[in-house]
Parts: structure tokens; sequence; C-alpha cells
């Protein structure tokens, strides 16, 4: 099975708790490796890297996007970076063997559960 990093960033870099909320779905998730956790006060920004299998990433990834999606009130968020949601980016980096055709699949299969079970598009 192919690995996969991923550095999904979050509109949260001032509560600890909802860090920890959403780093958590990562940190229980098998086949997860939670990697780094860089939280910016200034920037209202929370950047999160995982390793894993992209089956288990993506299954874990939404987890934590929920729980951000339930935590981040964007209405009264402040920071200097510009934010697209509660859930800015998800980028998906092949590793070893594994292609970038491959990561693009695990991000439209992202996409689509976020969208279909969330309702975030």
């Amino acid at each position: 099975m192919s690995s996969f990093e991923c550095v999904p960033n979050f509109s949260e870099g001032r509560n600890d708790a909802t860090i920890a909320a959403i780093t958590d779905e990562a940190r229980n998730a098998p086949g997860v490796a939670l990697l780094d956790v860089e939280q910016n006060a200034d920037h209202n920004r929370c950047v999160v890297t995982l390793a894993g299998d992209g089956p288990s990433l993506v299954e874990a990834l939404v987890r934590m996007i929920r729980v951000a999606t339930d935590l981040i009130d964007l209405t009264t968020h402040e920071g200097e970076h510009p934010r697209m949601g509660a859930t800015d980016v998800v980028p998906f980096v092949p590793l070893g063997g594994a292609s970038v055709e491959e990561a693009v699949e695990l991000a439209i299969a992202l996409g689509t559960r976020v969208w279909e079970e969330l309702g975030v598009p």
C-alpha cells in the first residue's frame, strides 16, 4: 500500500483545546502517524503534518475536518493569514513509490466525502 504525507491547515492557532480536539482525531487513527503540529497565534492558524497509507489518511482527515468545522467559528475569526474555511488546504504528498496520480485520487476521495458527509465544498 502506498504511503503519503499530508499537511492540512486549520484556521485556529490560539485555542489549545480546539487544536487538541482536531489533532486527537489523527493521534487516535490507525495507520496514521501525527508527525508535527505547528500553531501560530498571529496568523491564527495551525498546520499539521501526518503520514500514512491513503485510506487511513482520508478517514482521519474526514474526522479532523468534521471537528474543525464544528468548533471553528469564522464569523469571529481574526488573524493575519487569509483563510478559505475552518480547514483551508489539505495537500497530499506522495512518499516512496506512491505517485502524484494516487495523491490526486486521494484528494478527490477526501473532497467527495467532505462534501457528502459534512456539506463543506
